[in-house]
């Protein structure tokens, strides 16, 4: 017996850019143990499980150390390869029923574009370790109870950030984001993700993040569409819009390779 694996690279407008997801298309659901196990040994940012119910999909999704609740990168190459491979016609809408309730995904042209929850922030207190390990000057601290939100005053704090990972991985949360206006007409406002806790230190192109990011920057800027920039070494645009209580993520994917899990 055999698994379809695929490697996506999404929010990339070509191959080796944007986050890479592995896809597991399966025919159904599979114990937990093992799951966590194929995340580990493909061991990338994270890894989606994918199987047919008969109001959609299911979809899961494994860092190699943890389950979470919500991935954007991994959902829209799911999305992908379900198109790529035939298991979906791609002009029909990819109905995921995850952890975080019904997410959709639409094909139009060669962008994918996800319906997301939005997930504003709110302002508290710093936590032990999270300046510290970040040794940044704070403009806004804020959380949604899964991720920190850190504000700093320019792009170029972003790129240059060189975190105490060791110091971060005792801040409970699941990622770390640090955000600043852009200083570029290219796009709205920048970001990086650190997520030491759950076993990644840094994620490149997060589309989760910007559920929380998009409803902050949607509000201090005045402005409903955005273009956002995840300033990591591999890099990757995400555009967005801010609709009441969702969020639009859109982006491409490439797959990169494509295999057979032997089980």
């Amino acid at each position: 017996m055999s698994i379809k694996i695929y490697q996506v690279d999404a929010f990339a407008n070509e191959p080796f850019t944007g986050n890479p997801a592995c896809v597991c298309l399966m025919e159904d659901e599979r114990p937990d143990a093992w799951l966590q196990s194929v995340a580990a040994e493909m061991n990338l940012s994270e890894t989606a499980f994918v199987w047919r119910k008969p109001d959609g999909f299911h979809i899961r999704w494994f860092t190699p150390w943890t389950e979470v609740e919500l991935c954007g990168h991994a959902t829209l190459g799911s999305a992908h390869v379900l198109w790529e491979s035939g298991w979906l016609e791609s002009s029909t809408e990819a109905k995921f029923n995850s952890l975080s309730g019904v997410l959709g995904a639409v094909k139009e042209g060669d962008d994918i574009f996800l319906d997301f929850p939005a997930k504003a922030p709110v302002s508290v207190e710093p936590p032990s370790g999270l300046l510290e390990g970040l040794n940044v000057e704070p403009l806004y601290v804020g959380t949604d109870k899964t991720d920190f939100v850190i504000e700093v005053g320019d792009e170029a704090t972003i790129c240059e950030l060189s975190p105490d990972f060791e110091k971060l991985k005792n801040v409970e949360a699941r990622g770390i984001i640090v955000t600043s206006a852009s200083e570029s007409n290219d796009y709205d406002f920048v970001s990086r993700f650190f997520g030491p806790a759950v076993g990644i230190n840094e994620d490149p192109v997060t589309g989760s993040a910007h559920c929380i990011l998009a409803p902050y920057w949607s509000k201090k800027l005045e402005k409903q569409s955005m273009l956002a920039y995840q300033a990591s070494a591999r890099g990757g645009f995400l555009s967005l819009e801010v609709n009441d209580s969702r969020v639009r993520l859109g982006g491409k994917a490439k797959t990169v390779f494509a295999g057979e899990l032997l089980v």
